[in-house]
C-alpha cells in the first residue's frame, strides 16, 4: 500500500488512477511514499525516509527544491502539456485584454449603477476614453515554444496574425508542432523589433530572470503589448513601469503580478488563473497519477525533471530500482554488490543524477548496494 500526500487540492477524478487498493490518498500523511503538488511551497517541507517522489500537477517545479530532493534520491516530475489548452486559452483572451480596454471599460460602467435611463447617453458618451485596436494582421513574438507556446502561437495565427517565434532550445518534434505560417528565428533582438506583440512562455532560471529588461525594451517597437503567462520574474519590475510611464509599452498583461504593478495605468493582473479550469486541473492530475504509479509500481520514469526517462519491459522476478550519483564505474559496482543474476538491466544518467534498474530472480543485497558511495535510495519492487 502507499500513501500519497497531497499538498493542494487535486482532481478526484485524476487521482481516481491510484486505486483505493493499493494506495491511500491524503492531506495528512506524516511520512507518505509520494507527494502530489500544484503551487504550494515544498522548500521549507521536511522530507521523510519514504518519500520515493514528487509529481508536480503541472509544468513549472519552482516551488520544488530539486536540488534537495535529488539529493535524497527523490524523483520529481511534472505534467508537460496537461494544462497547455488552458493556458493558450487565457493567452488568446489576454491578446484581446491587451489590444482594447476591456477592463477598465467594464470597470468605469460599474460605475454608472443608479442613473436610470441616462445610462444609454453616458455609454455613448463615455466610451472614446476606452478605445483599442485590432490584432488582425499585427505581428505577435512567442518567446519559447514549448506546449504552451506552440499552441498560443498557432491560435493567434488562426486568428490572422502574423506570428514570429523564437527558442534556441527547439526540437524537431516541437518544431512540428507549429503552423507552416509562423517563422522562427535565432535573433531575439530581431523578434523584439518586429513585434507588435510580445508572448512570454520560457521557464524561469538564473539566464532568464529578468530577461525583459530595460535593454531589450529598447530593441522592441514603441506601444509594444507584453503578455506573461510564465513567470512574473522574466519581467523586470522597475524596467516594465518605466517603460510603461513613457509609453514604450503599451498594456502588459500578467498572471504573476507584483504589488508594485497593481494599480498601475497599462497592467492587467490576473490571479494566476493559467490552469484554473476544471479540465486543466483533471489533466494536470491524472497525468501525475500516471506517473507516480509506473514509477511506484514499475520503476519506470516518464516526464522527470531531474531522473533520465526510462521505458522498461514488465518485471521479471524482483526489481531493483537505485537512485545515484553519475559516477564512473558505480553501475558495475551495484551489479556486483546486488549479488544476484541481473535481467533487464537498464542505466541512464540526468543532470549529474543516475539510475539503474535490474531484475533479479531472487533476493538481492541492499544493504550492500546502498553502502556503495553515491548511492542515494534503493527501492526492491515485487
Amino acid at each position: 500500500m502507499f500513501n500519497i500526500l497531497t499538498k493542494n487540492k487535486i482532481s478526484a477524478t485524476g487521482l481516481a488512477a491510484l486505486s483505493a487498493d493499493s494506495y491511500t490518498i491524503s492531506d495528512s500523511h506524516a511520512d507518505p511514499d509520494a507527494i502530489v503538488v500544484r503551487s504550494a511551497s515544498l522548500h521549507e517541507d521536511e522530507f521523510g525516509a519514504s518519500l520515493a517522489a514528487i509529481a508536480r500537477a503541472g509544468a513549472g517545479v519552482n516551488n520544488i527544491p530539486i536540488e534537495r530532493a535529488s539529493e535524497a534520491g527523490i524523483a520529481v516530475f511534472n505534467t508537460p502539456g496537461a494544462n497547455a489548452n488552458a493556458v493558450k486559452e487565457l493567452v488568446i483572451c489576454a491578446l484581446f485584454l491587451a489590444a482594447r480596454k476591456v477592463v477598465a471599460g467594464a470597470e468605469w460602467a460599474k460605475g454608472l449603477k443608479g442613473e436610470g435611463s441616462a445610462v444609454g447617453k453616458l455609454v455613448e458618451k463615455g466610451k472614446g476614453a476606452f478605445g483599442g485596436g485590432e490584432i488582425l494582421g499585427k505581428t505577435l513574438g512567442v518567446i519559447g515554444l514549448g506546449a504552451i507556446g506552440a499552441l498560443s502561437a498557432n491560435a493567434a495565427a488562426s486568428l490572422g496574425m502574423r506570428v514570429m517565434g523564437y527558442d534556441p532550445f527547439l526540437s524537431v518534434q516541437g518544431a512540428l508542432r507549429l503552423s507552416p505560417s509562423i517563422s522562427v528565428t535565432e535573433d531575439l533582438s530581431e523578434l523584439l523589433a518586429t513585434s507588435d506583440y510580445i508572448s512570454l512562455h520560457l521557464p524561469l532560471n538564473d539566464s532568464t530572470r529578468g530577461l525583459i529588461n530595460s535593454q531589450r525594451l529598447t530593441d522592441c517597437k514603441e506601444g509594444v503589448r507584453i503578455l506573461n503567462f510564465a513567470r512574473g520574474e522574466l519581467v523586470d519590475d522597475r524596467d516594465l513601469l518605466d517603460a510603461l510611464a513613457s509609453g514604450k509599452v503599451a498594456a502588459y498583461v500578467t498572471d504573476f503580478p507584483t504589488d508594485a504593478q497593481l494599480g498601475a495605468d497599462g497592467v492587467t493582473a490576473l490571479p494566476h488563473l493559467g490552469a484554473s479550469t476544471a479540465e486543466s486541473e483533471e489533466n494536470c492530475a491524472l497525468m501525475a497519477a500516471d506517473e507516480l504509479k509506473a514509477y511506484l509500481e514499475q520503476g519506470v520514469v516518464v516526464n522527470s525533471v531531474n531522473l533520465p526517462d526510462c521505458k522498461l519491459p514488465a518485471k521479471t522476478g524482483l526489481r531493483v530500482c537505485v537512485v545515484h550519483k553519475d559516477i564512473d564505474g558505480i553501475v558495475a559496482q551495484i551489479t556486483t554488490a546486488a549479488r544476484a543474476h541481473a535481467h533487464n538491466l537498464f542505466s541512464a544518467s540526468k543532470k549529474g543524477l543516475g539510475y539503474t534498474v535490474l531484475d533479479v530472480a531472487e533476493e538481492a543485497d541492499t544493504a550492500a548496494i546502498l553502502g556503495i558511495p553515491g548511492v542515494l535510495r534503493v527501492r526492491v519492487l515485487p
